[in-house]
Formats: structure tokens, C-alpha cells, sequence
């Protein structure tokens, strides 16, 4: 009889609960938060530290490198490559910005996730029916008071850990916004946790942080525009990432 392996079995009875727990504890002191921090900061510090949990219970060890190449308090849309929902911790616990992220609408109803994220200032977006002038509307609004934004760009988690190419979608809104686009490339994480498998291990993870991009200054920015700008972000993430992926049995 084949029995499942002890990974299997660590992740199942001990690091699903444990995270469980930390969602719910964290989850609510993020929502009640809310009450009194309308901007979120407290909720993502909350998310700071379920991160960082996370990470220290799973055994991920993070190396950032190029983290010189961004100002603290300035306002930039970090745009990543997404392998694993590790990504996710892994940009939290390792980005000191106030960070709020782009997500699909199913999110919001998961129970405390859903709605922390909401109370938080993050944005969701509906992919069959999406409102651009809404959602600019809204990251106007972080905008001004100095919020970050991460975009996993590729719109799901790879298969294969080749790095798809980049929806453009969101970079007319960072055009549109004049906000620098930073590419960032996070690599190692499928080895951790990849798409489809139940069942997680320690690893080392590697956050690289590129040179911010100013996106071009256009009055009425096309779509043409926006396929440019991110297959040129597309091109300095995908090689960082492809040429230095860890292996993992996955």
C-alpha cells in the first residue's frame, strides 16, 4: 500500500489548520481595524504578519534582492510573475510599501479573506464584465494616499513555471495614472506550492526587484500602447525568472 508522502501529511493536518487559525485571528483584527483606519493601514499590517507566519510555519526562506532600486513612500504599481499562491506572502512579508492588490471578484465572498480585502481598499475585478473607468476611479483614490499596487500580470498561476505572456489591461491604467511600473520577479516559489498540488515544503525563494519604469506620458493612451508597455516588462521578468527557477519536486 502506498501511503502519502509525510509533506502531504504535514500540510494537511498541521500547516492548513495552523494557517486557518492565523487567517481567522488576523482576518478579524484586520476588519475591525477597518472601523477606525478607513486607509487600511492596519489591515495590512495584519497582512504583513499572516505573511510572515505563513512563510516561518512552511519553512520559506526569502532573499530579496534589488529592494535599493525603490523609494520608500513612493507610489508604484509592482507588477510580478505568479507561480504559486505563495507569491502572494512572499511579496507581502518582503515589500515595505503599503500594498494593495488587483483581484477577481470571486475573492470578495470568501468568508474573512473576502473581507478583509474589501475593508482593506484592495481592488476586484470582474474579468467578464470589467469597468475600467470604475477601477481607475478607484486607484485614483489609493493613489492619493500613497498606496502601492501589485499586479500579478499574467492574470493566473503558470502550469509550467514559464512565465505567460502579460494581459495588458492593467498597464493602460498604470499609463493612464503616470505611476512608475516596477518589475518584480519571484522565483522558487512553485518548488514550495505549485498550481494543482495539495501539498507544500520548505524552500528557498528569491524576490528580485527591478528598476522602476516610467511609463510614457500620452495624453490618450491606446491599447497598442499598453501591449507595449507590458511586453516590455514581460521581458525583464520572464528571463529573471526562467533562467534562475529553482528546481523542486513538484
Amino acid at each position: 500500500m502506498n501511503f502519502p508522502p509525510f509533506h502531504w501529511w504535514r500540510t494537511v493536518f498541521f500547516l492548513i489548520p495552523a494557517i486557518t487559525v492565523y487567517t481567522i485571528v488576523l482576518g478579524a483584527v484586520s476588519i475591525a481595524s477597518s472601523l477606525f483606519d478607513r486607509r487600511g493601514y492596519t489591515a495590512h499590517r495584519c497582512a504583513r504578519l499572516w505573511s510572515w507566519l505563513i512563510l516561518k510555519t512552511t519553512g520559506v526562506r526569502v532573499t530579496v534582492e534589488g529592494l535599493d532600486r525603490v523609494v520608500p513612500g513612493t507610489t508604484y504599481v509592482f507588477v510580478s510573475n505568479h507561480q504559486s499562491i505563495y507569491d502572494i506572502p512572499v511579496i507581502f512579508a518582503s515589500l515595505p510599501f503599503q500594498l494593495r492588490i488587483i483581484a477577481k471578484a470571486s475573492l470578495s465572498r470568501f468568508p474573512v479573506l473576502g473581507w478583509h480585502l474589501r475593508r482593506g481598499g484592495h481592488l476586484f475585478v470582474d474579468r467578464r464584465h470589467p469597468d475600467h473607468a470604475g477601477i481607475l476611479k478607484r486607484w485614483r483614490a489609493l493613489v492619493s494616499e500613497g498606496l502601492s499596487l501589485i499586479i500579478f500580470a499574467e492574470g493566473t498561476r503558470s502550469w509550467d513555471g514559464r512565465v505567460a505572456r502579460f494581459k495588458a489591461g492593467s498597464f493602460l491604467l498604470a499609463i493612464q495614472a503616470g505611476l512608475p511600473v516596477v518589475p518584480i520577479a519571484v522565483i522558487g516559489t512553485r518548488a514550495v506550492m505549485p498550481k494543482g498540488r495539495l501539498r507544500t515544503e520548505p524552500a528557498a525563494v528569491t524576490l528580485v526587484v527591478h528598476d522602476p519604469i516610467r511609463p510614457p506620458a500620452l495624453e490618450s493612451p491606446t491599447a497598442a500602447d499598453a501591449k507595449a508597455l507590458a511586453a516590455r516588462v514581460h521581458a525583464i521578468v520572464a528571463p529573471a525568472v526562467e533562467s534562475r527557477q529553482l528546481p523542486g519536486r513538484l
